[in-house]
């Protein structure tokens, strides 16, 4: 891996712990403003901007006191100039006072490099496979 491709999952993963730590500051100053998102598990429409990942940051949305873990399966990397787009099936692991549990799906994020550096600007989500 070059140092280009460590800077975007550097980057990516900077991203992806800002909305487990609840991070509001750090989601988003690693997302644009006009993001567009596709959550098939929260609705099936399409979902713009920030407000709805803000409202989840600042409202706990997995609950307090949960501990969780998150793994990348299959992670590619597309790079088309100062955009590029990385793939993967995410698995988030939650320990709860009934267990751990798991969660999967797959993932695509589309990224964007400005002035600021890396941000978000497209998600997209769909199940990973049955029983989702």
């Amino acid at each position: 891996m070059n140092s280009e491709e460590q800077e975007i999952w550097d980057f990516l993963h900077h991203h992806l712990r800002a909305i487990f730590n609840r991070d509001a500051a750090a989601y988003q100053a690693t997302t644009a403003p006009d993001l567009s998102l596709y959550e098939w598990f929260v609705t099936p429409h399409r979902m713009d901007g920030l407000d709805f990942h803000l409202f989840m940051i600042k409202n706990s949305w997995a609950g307090t006191g949960t501990e969780f873990r998150y793994d990348l399966f299959e992670p590619r990397l597309q790079r088309y100039g100062d955009t590029a787009i990385v793939s993967y099936t995410f698995m988030l692991s939650i320990a709860g006072e009934q267990g751990i549990r798991h969660q999967s799906h797959n993932e695509s994020r589309v990224l964007v490099k400005g002035p600021n550096g890396w941000q978000v600007v497209h998600v997209h989500k769909s199940p990973a496979g049955q029983g989702e």
